[in-house]
């Protein structure tokens, strides 16, 4: 396989980046929901206007990860009080890592939170968290596998289903 570039994006981006959020998602989550509220998550969490907003964001960042020119998964990362729960200066959050299934097993996640890490790092940044879906263990996983521990729960809403999500960290600083 050709090289994977790992690129930031910005506000020109939105098209693809509405698209592979909406794909990646789906891919990701279809099986264990409803038709419904994936169709009303799908229409909520990537319209153009939050998008826009996420984007514009300066404690956010965005980036692809890119094969052959084309789009294969993203990254976002909020910082400060762009972070949706802990809201701590002193870390980072992870809020998004997407990966075409197609492309799972290909090391792209690897190499989308490689970048995450390095983003923290120069960020001068304690610790890294975020939150994953209780029933998605392939995430679970890969996140305990790069030395994340479970340290609290939070309920994510898609559609109406409420849904417990394991917030996991990484210290990167004692």
């Amino acid at each position: 396989m050709t090289k994977i570039k790992i690129d930031k994006i910005s506000l020109n981006d939105i098209d693809q980046l509405q698209k592979i959020g909406r794909q990646t998602f789906y891919e990701t989550f279809s099986a264990g929901n409803s038709e419904d509220n994936m169709n009303k998550y799908l229409e909520e969490g990537f319209s153009r206007q939050k998008l826009t907003t996420e984007l514009n964001d300066k404690n956010a960042e965005f980036y692809f990860a890119t094969h052959d020119k084309n789009v294969i998964g993203y990254l976002k990362l909020n910082f400060g009080q762009s972070q949706t729960e802990l809201q701590d200066d002193n870390g980072l959050e992870i809020e998004r890592i997407y990966v075409l299934k197609d492309f799972h097993g290909k090391s792209v996640g690897q190499l989308l939170y490689e970048r995450a890490i390095e983003v923290a790092k120069r960020n001068d940044s304690d610790f890294v968290w975020l939150g994953v879906w209780e029933e998605n263990q392939r995430a679970i996983n890969f996140y305990k596998k790069n030395g994340f521990v479970e340290f609290d729960k939070h309920v994510f809403k898609l559609g109406n289903d409420e849904q417990t999500d394991i917030m996991m960290k990484l210290k990167l600083k004692n």
